[in-house]
């Protein structure tokens, strides 16, 4: 299977999922946010959103490229509103200007960019505790608009919550003073009320932001409610591929030697389940088999049979028959 058949088993275009990165220490802050299982606030996807899925390019954790800036490691956590519990295997985009204010793949009078660029964009794919973490810089500024980290939660094919994040304003110019030949257009001036997205409110969208000594950069953490019960949602497509197969969580998980994934095969069908590592390169095939029987049955994953160091893989089922080809994908994270 190529990269962006993998990619297209999302159940869409594509699907977002998380490297590992030292442990942020904005972690420790998360019970201080007051968004915690609140709805956050819908904004303006902004002026140059781009479908971050129509290009499989755009599956990746480190967002940087070749933009100077200072380091931000970014963690977001993603609840479900009914009943404040991780959202797991939820799809979550990211997209920021450059330290100058510029977005990638737009050349216009007010964002003079290269309209070929990709450069911090990316999605990544939610583990089981509803986090992930993307590798960037942190976001000049530009007029009218205070520093900000455009976001989507993609739940599913029926329900997508869009956003916007910005930081504390001392904190956040803090970085700019701290590096004057990279921010060259100095402190953002503009305070929450002279924005015109978080004038009416931001309680709930102000990330944490604290110097990360190892990096020499930053990390940040934001808490992320939206609707759901803690589960992934279930649209159109989701649907047909229920009809065929469901697939639950592989158990124990997280794991360290072995660990299995229950599944329920509704269609005689031809099977394979294929693992993937977080750059979307196929690490090895757990089992294929040709005209597989209805039925409930079990795989047994072991990482030994494919020499896996710990960390967070994919793992993906699909199944071909008359009715077409099915896949699902879902996150495991092999302990140390």
């Amino acid at each position: 299977m190529k990269r962006k058949d993998f990619l297209k088993g999302a159940g869409i275009a594509g699907l977002g999922l998380t490297l590992p990165l030292p442990k942020l220490t904005a972690e420790s802050k998360a019970a201080e946010l007051p968004n915690a299982c609140t709805l956050i606030p819908s904004e303006t996807a902004g002026p140059f959103p781009l479908d971050l899925t129509a290009n499989t390019y755009y599956f990746r954790q480190d967002i940087r490229e070749s933009q100077q800036g200072t380091q931000l490691n970014l963690k977001l956590k993603v609840l479900g509103l009914a009943n404040c519990a991780p959202m797991t295997n939820v799809r979550v985009n990211v997209w920021h200007c450059t330290k100058d204010g510029v977005y990638s793949g737009y050349n216009t009078a007010n964002n003079p960019g290269d309209a070929n660029s990709k450069y911090l964009r990316g999605y990544q794919f939610t583990n089981a505790d509803g986090e992930v973490e993307f590798t960037t810089i942190f976001p000049g500024w530009y007029n009218g608009r205070i520093a900000h980290i455009h976001f989507q939660v993609y739940v599913s094919s029926a329900y997508s919550a869009v956003s916007q994040l910005t930081f504390p304003i001392a904190a956040k110019n803090a970085v700019y003073a701290a590096a004057p030949a990279l921010y060259t257009k100095g402190a953002d001036p503009l305070s929450y009320s002279g924005d015109n997205i978080f004038s009416d409110g931001y309680a709930l969208q102000i990330a944490t932001l604290t110097p990360n000594t190892a990096t020499g950069g930053y990390d940040s953490y934001l808490e992320i409610s939206v609707q759901g019960s803690g589960t992934l949602g279930v649209g159109h497509i989701e649907k047909e591929t229920f009809k065929v197969f469901e697939m639950g969580q592989n158990i124990p998980n997280p794991y360290a030697s072995n660990t299995k994934v229950r599944i329920d095969l509704k269609q005689s069908s031809d099977v394979k389940m294929e693992l993937w590592d977080l750059s979307g390169r196929k690490v090895g095939t757990v089992f294929e088999e040709q005209n597989k029987g209805v039925g409930i049955f079990e795989v047994d994953i072991n990482p030994a049979n494919f020499g896996l160091p710990a960390g967070n893989y994919i793992y993906q089922f699909e199944a071909a028959n008359s009715s077409g080809v099915f896949r699902m994908p879902k996150m495991m994270t092999l302990a140390k």
